[in-house]
């Protein structure tokens, strides 16, 4: 099963955030025995990036980078997700962005916090928790 994990559950491992970080790690240790295919945008990356600027020096970004590669793979951003986001007219374009990834990449569903940002979504959003439930993995 293929899913694109969206970056709030990327940093709530990484910041450690109570209390999320206990279904969100539970998703990462799937994707990293190989039950699950986990696949993060390079555009999530770039916004972690940013996002923790003030907390992550040159080398540290480069050993995150590393350790997440061994759990995810990631997936390029492309033109054609740019214009199929644009379509999309969400209020949202980086959600968009998202979205259009996880169609072009056959994913069976988004992991994200944010489940109502992609209520127009083709492939269906869910919380680390709710995909936990399921147990269809």
């Amino acid at each position: 099963m293929r899913l694109l994990i969206d970056g709030n559950i990327v940093i709530d491992v990484l910041a450690n955030r109570t209390p999320y970080v206990e279904d969100s790690s539970k998703i990462w240790k799937l994707c990293e025995t190989g039950l699950l295919e986990g696949r993060i945008s390079v555009l999530t990356f770039a916004n972690l990036v940013y996002v923790m600027r003030r907390e992550l020096d040159a080398e540290t970004i480069r050993d995150v980078l590393d350790k997440l590669s061994l759990i995810f793979g990631f997936e390029n951003l492309n033109a054609r997700d740019l214009h199929e986001a644009a379509k999309m007219g969400w209020r949202d374009f980086e959600d968009a962005i998202q979205a259009a990834t996880a169609k072009r990449i056959h994913a069976d569903y988004i992991i994200t916090r944010n489940v109502k940002d992609f209520s127009q979504s083709d492939i269906p959003a869910l919380t680390p928790t709710e995909f936990l439930d399921m147990g269809d993995f």
